[in-house]
């Protein structure tokens, strides 16, 4: 870590001074044999080219943000991600990460191309799907607390499509919580408010007055693993909380009825509302398949940070 953090000191100075990095248009893509994936069917090509484009993603954003760009900012999607980063100038080690996963992803094209594999679509195989702890139509009921001591509310969110790299959700109104009678069943989002998250759990899109964390989740995540992005308040462009976070648990766990692969991420860092800053510390829980959220703690003197949002029941699709 502290070789990495050198480096990417070293290269920052110089650059300013006479341009040290290599052009993205320059890193020649690292050699990979399609041979290597001749036996593998086309859902698993194609779940891998995801796989590899979300990892060439997660280290073009940090080459992006660190450089100021704001070229992967602008919501580019993953099918037009490749062209994207002609324009950065990645270096190093994030050079050879690129070039790696470039060369895996066009000899992974090749095999497809040699399969005669159809175009994979946004749609998720239906064996994958099956697999998957939760379904389309399906209604994640969550309890949201504001604070330690504050009521009670439920939020629903119903399951509107289970894409190959996004799940899209839409807000509706509580079921009748005449079977928890100290829960409110006012929402806490507007109703039909849109969410849409990516596959490593990121929220990249919410209803304004929601929390969205668009980067701060990487695809595979190990025990230990240390990550970092923001957590925003979306309508509020100067509400943000810079966090940091380290993976502390993994494993199976039956949480609302179903049985999830858990992820359990520590969170900590601080939130900005113009020159003030205040800690910001809680927990992240997500299924790692699916990246639907398990749980959010969230402990803040800074209101819109202070939160506990927790998944108490899976309904079934109406």
């Amino acid at each position: 870590m502290m070789r990495f953090a050198h480096t990417a000191v070293v290269c920052l100075s110089a650059l300013a001074l006479a341009g040290c990095a290599t052009r993205a248009a320059d890193v020649q893509p690292a050699p990979a044999n399609p041979a290597d994936f001749a036996l593998w069917t086309c859902d698993r090509i194609h779940d891998e080219m995801d796989g590899v484009q979300q990892r060439a993603a997660e280290v073009a954003y940090a080459v992006d943000e660190r450089a100021g760009h704001n070229i992967l900012a602008l919501g580019l999607g993953l099918t037009v991600f490749w062209p994207a980063i002609l324009a950065m100038r990645p270096d190093g080690l994030e050079a050879k990460d690129l070039a790696r996963l470039k060369g895996r992803y066009e000899a992974l094209v090749v095999a497809a191309d040699q399969q005669r594999c159809p175009s994979p679509g946004k749609t998720l195989p239906a064996a994958r799907l099956a697999q998957w702890p939760v379904a389309e139509g399906e209604r994640l009921v969550y309890e949201v607390r504001r604070h330690a001591r504050g009521a009670v509310t439920l939020s629903v969110l119903r399951i509107e499509a289970l894409r190959r790299t996004e799940s899209e959700y839409r807000s509706v109104e509580p079921a009748s919580a005449a079977s928890a009678p100290d829960v409110a069943s006012t929402p806490t989002t507007a109703v039909g408010g849109r969410w849409l998250q990516d596959r490593a759990g990121n929220v990249i899109e919410a209803p304004e007055g929601s929390l969205s964390w668009p980067r701060l989740l990487r695809s595979t995540l190990t025990l230990g693993q240390v990550t970092a992005g923001e957590m925003l308040l979306v309508g509020d462009p100067q509400l943000r909380a810079r966090l940091r976070g380290q993976v502390v648990a993994l494993g199976p766990q039956t949480v609302a009825g179903r049985r999830f692969d858990v992820a359990v991420v520590e969170l900590f860092g601080d939130a900005t509302s113009g020159d003030a800053f205040t800690r910001v510390d809680g927990a992240l829980v997500i299924d790692r398949a699916s990246g639907v959220l398990l749980r959010l703690d969230l402990r803040s003197a800074n209101p819109a940070f202070q939160l506990r949002r927790r998944l108490v029941r899976v309904e079934a699709a109406r």
